[in-house]
């Protein structure tokens, strides 16, 4: 999926260092629930590293980090099959980073001293940043940041469980926290945290430029990551409508942020990685692929899928919303849709595929944002839960249940 152009020369992008990481490209994978598994970040990375093949190997992660889907510290601590199926990692994988959700400081501690100590994590990353109702309406995700007493106990004690965990094995394990504005415009919380957790010893900052009531609607408003990143010492990561490699660019060139976090973006698209990597390291921008690369993208997706869950059933109706955003804009009729939403094997995924036009050029509407959008959302929220930036007795109980299920999202 190349183009052929004169060559160029390369001009490596600033790294970041985060404990034994080296990020030489400064993206990130951002973790979304039922997406990022391990196949999918295998393709993601892959795309990534693309344009580096003939570029020396500079770091442990030339292409950036690639973040598991977020998991709960509870269900991990309950001994739940599928969340640690969650985690387990891709052979390939260069950088095993895990995203943890959870409302008890303690369990999630526990658990990100575990994935630490087992060696499935080289970085543990927070989700303060997560809107989903089912979420929020518990105290957890967006939410959590405005009790400032609760999000620093968290901070604070996983930093040093993360810490303890590593230095038996010499190793020195970043931890990252992902979080949004704020509840509202009127319940702004990420510049007190941001503080709460740089004082508790967080190697970097991710900032979804978005409130818990834009959810995911609108424009990321990019100003609050240049407002975030003036008063940080430590690395500030951006998130929020990067669908382009010149997005990736305006977004590190307007902000001043570190690295930029991509969401929705790849989702049916992870070539975007290739898009990104090229952009930044002044590398010839990559071809779009014909609806036959797609195929061939979609096939492999699906393959590594069942490969890792061994359930080809299960891994089938879980890639019928990849399917679809894969074939965003190309030429695909009604019937072929609904019978491609209806395939339950591999066989079945790759001869619907072969009937249709593969020899289609990828199609100017697939650009541009895709993914959940929508309008702003209410907050959902426990009762009383914005009378006071201090946690109650009574509210820290109403928090146990706010961890139940498997991943946050």
């Amino acid at each position: 999926m190349r183009s052929e152009t004169a060559e160029v020369v390369p001009r490596p992008p600033a790294s970041i260092e985060l404990g034994d990481i080296r990020v030489q490209t400064p993206v990130i994978l951002a973790p979304m629930a039922g997406v990022t598994d391990a196949a999918f970040r295998k393709i993601c990375r892959e795309f990534g590293e693309l344009p580096l093949r003939e570029v020396p190997d500079l770091s442990n992660a030339p292409a950036g980090l690639y973040v598991a889907e977020m998991v709960t510290a509870r269900a991990l601590l309950e001994g739940s099959d599928r969340a640690w199926a969650m985690v387990q990692p891709d052979p390939t994988e260069r950088i095993r980073s895990v995203q943890l959700y959870g409302t008890e400081p303690t369990s999630l501690a526990v658990a990100a001293g575990i994935l630490v100590d087992r060696r499935i994590a080289d970085h543990v990353d927070l989700n303060f940043g997560c809107p989903v109702p089912k979420v929020t309406r518990k105290g957890g995700g967006a939410a959590i940041p405005w009790k400032r007493d609760l999000f620093a106990q968290i901070v604070t004690q996983v930093r040093e469980s993360v810490d303890k965990a590593a230095s038996v094995q010499g190793r020195n394990v970043p931890l990252t926290v992902k979080m949004r504005i704020g509840i509202d415009d009127d319940h702004v919380t990420v510049f007190d945290a941001a503080r709460i957790a740089q004082n508790a010893g967080v190697d970097a900052v991710g900032l979804h430029s978005r409130t818990q009531e834009q959810y995911y609607s609108g424009r990321a408003r990019w100003e609050w990551i240049t407002r975030l990143k003036e008063q940080m010492s430590i690395p500030v990561f951006g998130n929020g409508d990067i669908f382009s490699g010149q997005d990736a660019q305006d977004m590190l060139d307007q902000t001043d942020c570190d690295a930029v976090i991509v969401g929705r973006g790849c989702q049916g698209r992870p070539w975007l990685f290739s898009e990104i990597t090229a952009k930044l390291w002044n590398l010839p921008e990559p071809a779009r692929p014909t609806l036959r690369q797609v195929r061939d993208v979609l096939l492999q997706h699906a393959l590594l899928t069942v490969e890792h869950s061994g359930n080809e059933d299960r891994t089938m109706r879980e890639m019928r919303k990849h399917v679809g955003w894969y074939l965003k804009g190309f030429a695909v009729g009604g019937e072929s849709r609904r019978n491609l939403n209806l395939v339950t094997s591999l066989e079945d995924l790759e001869t619907r595929l072969n009937e249709l036009d593969l020899d289609q050029a990828y199609p100017p509407s697939a650009e541009g944002a895709r993914g959940r959008a929508g309008t702003p959302k209410k907050p959902h929220l426990p009762h009383g839960w914005l009378d006071s930036q201090q946690l109650t007795e009574e509210e820290r109980e109403g928090l146990k249940a706010a961890e139940d299920g498997v991943s946050g999202g």
